[in-house]
């Protein structure tokens, strides 16, 4: 499939166990054109190595920030009109951006669109999704969405690390963005232990996503006058 420019962006922090069989999928895809963007969130290990062996990618390098900071590096340089995210320990599917953009294409009053998932190794306590059915449900970070919208709502909080993904979807619904899972599988996940969010079903996202909900609100309110 061909259509508008796609930035899809890796964040890597010491992955060299699974990275070059991410990147040969990202590099499977069926929809050109295509722009790669790894960013090495400060690893260790040989992660920025495998990185430059795949000479179509371009490779941003940073002091060690988080998968929210390092997303919005790329962003900050994404030249595609659409922008998808894959972490560096899953793997794409060749239709995924056929299938998610296709939709967006066909659908111009939708922002951004979820793909399901199926699993390499599951976490132990993953559940089915109620909707779907997939395990441990719909991830947030399988998401397309238009570069605009993406820039217009600030992207991802640094200041987050795990639930960065499902805090940028409470802010496009805040926003009147729409957005919503299309029904292919584009994506395997893998779970291997020390997963930031698969399999850590105790961590406390909620709490964290409502504070910074409101820490938004009160940015945005105006101070009621004094009261005689």
């Amino acid at each position: 499939m061909k259509g508008p420019l796609v930035s899809v962006i890796v964040p890597v922090y010491n992955r060299e166990r699974f990275l070059r069989e991410t990147l040969e999928s990202v590099f499977a895809l069926d929809y050109e054109p295509v722009e790669v963007i790894v960013v090495d969130d400060g690893s260790t290990d040989g992660s920025a190595t495998i990185a430059q062996s795949f000479t179509q990618a371009r490779l941003l390098r940073q002091e060690n920030r988080g998968p929210a900071a390092a997303r919005n590096a790329a962003i900050e340089v994404a030249l595609g009109e659409f922008i998808a995210f894959v972490d560096s320990d899953d793997v794409v599917l060749p239709n995924k951006l056929s299938a998610q953009v296709g939709y967006l294409l066909d659908h111009p009053d939708v922002t951004a669109t979820l793909g399901r998932q199926e699993w390499i190794t599951p976490p132990p306590n993953a559940v089915p999704d109620l909707v779907w059915g997939d395990l441990d449900g719909i991830t947030p970070i399988s998401i397309v969405i238009r570069r605009e919208a993406l820039i217009e709502v600030g992207c991802f909080d640094p200041e987050l690390r795990g639930p960065e993904d499902v805090d940028l979807l409470v802010r496009l619904r805040e926003g009147g963005y729409r957005f919503l899972v299309v029904p292919e599988v584009v994506m395997h996940r893998r779970y291997h232990g020390d997963n930031l969010v698969a399999g850590h079903r105790d961590a406390p996202l909620p709490l964290e996503l409502l504070k910074a909900k409101l820490d938004r609100q009160r940015a945005t309110e105006t101070p009621r006058p004094p009261q005689s």
